[in-house]
């Protein structure tokens, strides 16, 4: 068995493939040329005995052969991460993509390169076996995945912190199953938070192509290596004025008829965009600081919208920056709002170090009060939680 296989005529690519998997990645590699496969039943065959976790497409196979070889191979072989080398500028990345092609990499690339390309195609292949576990043991998929809105009226409360860890939390209860979208369209840190630098955006994934093809809409979603995918907000601050409410309304709908889970990162205020994506949300989370500002600025957004109807159901409260030392007491807050404080998430000094190296706390689990805080907001999303009793219980949080 091989970890990785490659049908190439180019002995040159076969080495650099070799000495990308020799500087990190263990496993074999299986170099075979294409004309000692002639039909497409002779690869099946050969996937069967060796089952490898990638399969290279290299140079020496026409590619138009190669794109079909990989619809046939993605039908058998669903959880096979496959990779097509092909020239940056020969177009053919969507077509790829429909054909379940993960990645496409020049020929040209480099070994460092080649083995980021391969390391991101092993997760991958990791992470589909896992969700096809979940999926083996877990209750029958419901017809939409909730939606989690991440609001607050006020900036700088920390609610791509919050949105960020809440997807890679849930990311370990259903691995792959997991997409963030940073509806923050003009200036989002989703991408920062998660350490990311994504080829498409939220404008590419509401094209008219992606909105009629649920395949080219997964090709514009960004993997990350804590099995979730994110959908980053434009890098143009302009393009935000390009999309519209209706756009995101039927993004959301799009995404949720495909993922268990979909994770919102709004943008502050009470926009069309954040509307929008309130109206779609299943579950929303409040997240307001320890301080008057935001504690005020959340009552009155939250007001508006109830005289507007648009506060979902099940809502969570999240109290950031939780200290004593503010001269707030959660009861304070709480009489404020007019609503209980559901989870409240401690000053820390992990958590800030955790989101300037771009790496969510919950990714790494770094033994901190915040991680057991973020944990517990976690556990409101999943199955067990929402089914019990527990849902409709609230505990009054205790800052330390």
């Amino acid at each position: 068995m091989s970890r990785f296989l490659l049908i190439t005529a180019d002995n040159a690519f076969e080495q650099k493939v070799r000495l990308a998997t020799a500087a990190g990645l263990p496993g074999e590699v299986l170099a075979v040329k294409p004309a000692l496969l002639p039909q497409p039943g002779d690869l099946l065959d050969l996937l069967s005995v060796q089952q490898p976790e990638v399969l290279i497409l290299g140079p020496g196979m026409v590619v138009d052969g190669a794109l079909r070889l990989a619809t046939i191979v993605d039908v058998r072989f669903p959880n096979l991460s496959m990779v097509l080398v092909a020239p940056e500028d020969s177009g053919v990345a969507l077509a790829a993509m429909r054909a379940g092609v993960r990645d496409v990499v020049d020929p040209t690339a480099d070994i460092p390169s080649v083995r980021l390309l391969l390391e991101r195609a092993c997760q991958a292949f990791a992470s589909r076996h896992r969700a096809e576990f979940v999926q083996s043991v877990a209750p029958a998929k419901q017809e939409h995945g909730l939606v989690i809105g991440v609001f607050s009226p006020k900036g700088g409360v920390g609610k791509t912190t919050i949105a960020s860890n809440i997807a890679v939390g849930l990311g370990k209860v259903a691995p792959m199953g997991v997409v963030l979208v940073d509806l923050d369209l003009q200036f989002g840190d989703v991408a920062s938070n998660l350490y990311l630098n994504p080829e498409y955006s939220v404008r590419d994934a509401v094209s008219s192509s992606a909105s009629s093809d649920t395949m080219v809409l997964k090709a514009f979603l960004t993997p990350h290596p804590s099995g979730i995918y994110a959908l980053c907000a434009p890098s143009n601050p302009a393009d935000a004025d390009s999309i519209s409410a209706e756009q995101l309304g039927a993004l959301i709908k799009q995404l949720s008829a495909e993922f268990p889970y979909v994770v919102l990162d709004t943008g502050p205020g009470l926009t069309e965009h954040s509307l929008a994506a309130l109206e779609q949300s299943t579950d929303a989370v409040w997240v307001t600081g320890m301080d008057v500002p935001s504690v005020r600025g959340l009552r009155s957004g939250l007001d508006i919208l109830n005289k507007l109807n648009l506060i979902p159901e099940t809502r969570h409260v999240v109290l950031n920056f939780a200290d004593s030392k503010t001269g707030l007491s959660v009861q304070d807050i709480e009489a404020t709002l007019g609503a209980p404080v559901d989870v409240s998430i401690p000053r820390s000094r992990a958590l800030s170090l955790a989101t300037n190296r771009g790496v969510p706390l919950l990714q790494e689990e770094v033994r901190d009060p915040a991680t057991k805080n973020l944990h517990g907001l976690v556990q409101r999303f999943t199955p067990e939680w929402r089914q019990g009793n527990q849902r409709k219980a609230h505990r009054r949080v205790v800052i330390r």
